[in-house]
């Protein structure tokens, strides 16, 4: 195999960013037509997903080295296993069923002081509201999910709940199939595609008696950062609607931030969980690759695609991912491993731990305005008693440039017969990226996959040796404003693009869990945010660490004005 040579990369970037937003260059047309290969239709329009296939052995042999020990005591699946934050029991319901946590919520009901009708009442009213102009939903279905909401406050009569989230409303990222029920993801092309089969996501959460009420927007085929999606229009940031809200998770994010559902599930390829939390000052989860399943979820990506929750709170946002997690058959690179019981230790603070912050790479790009909030956020962790620990990473600015050619390449494979046949229901962003991608030779790829093996053990030996827990930035600039976008193409436009993954994809690239917190709010009055990275199925120390921040700050007891 030709050795891989960091001038290559510099240059099919360049290709990647050279293509215009309006249109595809002929040359990359013509490389699409030869390299793609003549997949039927029935095949491609099936919707259904690719198989998945595991990571060179050596890989898989070094990221189970460095995940936490496995604990024997997984968390109990049914019943109330769970030790709210909050209980509302005996307290004033809030007038305004929506402004709760979604942990509060599913309390409430349990305890009947609300009841799931009124709770889905609440948020179909507040989609009604707000959704509009904010561009929230693909597509709902108001009898239904009030229908399965008078079902959940039977079954609460006869029985009891039937899980932690019984009669919660929720609504979810345009990707996650449900059998009988269109899934567009964000597109024409597949706007009225009707899987046969469900996500497992989407079932643990049934199982948990949550009502799934909304399709919401997204970007198309999830294929972008900055949230724009020139098919079903751009999703608009509750905090300001003159600013993007990042994607791909771009509607799920928004919709939680402006109260009108109670938590979303959504997928990270290259930060499009973070990114979306970030900008709209939500607490956001990547799991570690193969902690939850992705089977029935829309593949992009197939060695870097995750699922995780997007809610308010870490509390709300533990309770999502110890719902989802575990192993799924039906997904071959889901792990085995136990599911440990994410609030035993979620109170437990942070006095004792060691915090690595990295001195190269990941603060090139970061300004005044969030650098300061940054610092802040460290010092209150340096005041709860935690330890920093400077780290400088080495080899860890290819991790962007490698994530973006391999989501490129995976993506173009997937998309290829509709890229030869359908060309002209694709939007010219991501038409661009899919065709650059077709022309990505494969040793180029392959190095690229094979590349993580050594760049992760790097990462581990910089962070890992020294500390617990690795914070870093997570936007490193402000939330932009949409016009500054006006100018597809240009440097300034580029430089906006480059940054906005710059912190997020080396945990993508290595598989890594991160939690994108929020931190703040520049002086633009938009959310900012801190990251943190973990061991390989420690998503426990990034909540723990994430709600000790929580509890002294209150920084996610705010909301959007509208």
């Amino acid at each position: 195999m030709a050795k891989w040579r960091h001038e290559d990369m510099e240059g099919w970037l360049a290709a990647f960013q050279g293509v215009s937003e309006d249109g595809v260059s002929e040359t990359l047309t013509e490389n699409a037509s030869k390299l793609a290969s003549d997949l039927s239709a029935d095949a491609r329009n099936s919707g259904r997903d690719l198989p998945f296939d595991r990571q060179p052995a050596g890989f898989d042999a070094l990221f189970n080295t460095l995940a936490v020990a496995e604990q024997s005591d997984s968390i109990e699946k049914e019943g109330w296993a769970v030790e709210p934050e909050i209980s509302v029991s005996g307290r004033k319901i809030s007038a305004n069923i929506t402004d709760m946590s979604m942990n509060q919520v599913a309390i409430a009901i349990a305890d009947r002081k609300i009841s799931s009708r009124e709770a889905t009442q609440a948020a179909l009213d507040a989609l009604d509201a707000k959704g509009p102009a904010l561009n929230l939903v693909a597509d709902l279905d108001r009898d239904a999910a009030l229908g399965a909401a008078d079902a959940a406050d039977e079954a609460l009569t006869k029985g009891g709940p039937s899980g932690r989230l019984h009669g919660v409303p929720l609504g979810h990222k345009d990707m996650f199939y449900r059998a009988g029920r269109v899934s567009g993801c964000g597109s024409k092309i597949l706007e009225n595609f009707t899987p046969d089969h469900t996500s497992t996501a989407l079932t643990k959460l049934d199982e948990a008696g949550a009502l799934d009420i909304a399709r919401l927007n997204m970007v198309e085929f999830a294929f972008g950062t900055t949230g724009h999606n020139s098919v079903t229009g751009d999703v608009r940031n509750p905090w300001n609607r003159d600013h993007i809200t990042c994607g791909s998770s771009s509607g799920p994010a928004a919709a939680v931030a402006a109260r009108t559902i109670f938590g979303t599930l959504g997928s990270d390829t290259g930060g499009s969980i973070r990114l979306p939390a970030a900008c709209c000052g939500l607490v956001g989860l990547k799991a570690t690759n193969g902690r939850v399943s992705r089977h029935g979820a829309m593949p992009l990506c197939f060695s870097l695609d995750t699922v995780g929750p997007i809610a308010r709170t870490v509390t709300d946002t533990t309770l999502l991912l110890s719902i989802i997690a575990g192993h799924d058959p039906a997904d071959p690179v889901s792990s085995r491993r136990a599911v440990p019981d994410y609030f035993a230790q979620l109170e437990s603070g942070v006095a004792g731990l060691k915090i690595a912050v990295p001195k190269n790479y990941f603060y090139d790009p970061v300004g005044d305005d969030v650098g300061g909030i940054l610092e802040s956020s460290l010092k209150v962790f340096e005041q709860l008693g935690a330890e920093l620990v400077p780290v400088i990473i080495p080899g860890i600015e290819r991790a962007n440039e490698l994530t973006t050619l391999i989501i490129m390449a995976e993506a173009a494979l997937y998309h290829q017969y509709w890229v030869q046949s359908r060309p002209d229901d694709y939007g010219p962003q991501t038409l661009s990226r899919l065709v650059t991608g077709m022309a990505i030779p494969a040793s180029v790829y392959i190095e690229a996959l094979n590349l993580r093996q050594k760049i992760l053990a790097d990462f581990a030996a910089a962070v890992f040796d020294k500390a617990d827990i690795l914070h870093l930035p997570m936007l490193p600039v402000p939330v932009p404003r949409f016009d500054a976008f006006d100018a597809p193409g240009s440097a300034a436009f580029l430089e906006i693009v480059v940054a906005l993954g710059h912190c997020t994809r080396p945990a993508n690239f290595l598989g890594l869990p991160g939690l994108s917190m929020p931190a703040g709010f520049t002086a633009d009055g938009l959310p900012a945010a801190f990251q943190l990275i973990g061991r390989p199925f420690d998503e426990a120390t990034l909540l723990r660490v994430a709600r000790a921040f929580e509890r002294e700050t209150g920084i996610t007891d705010g909301a959007p004005d509208g």
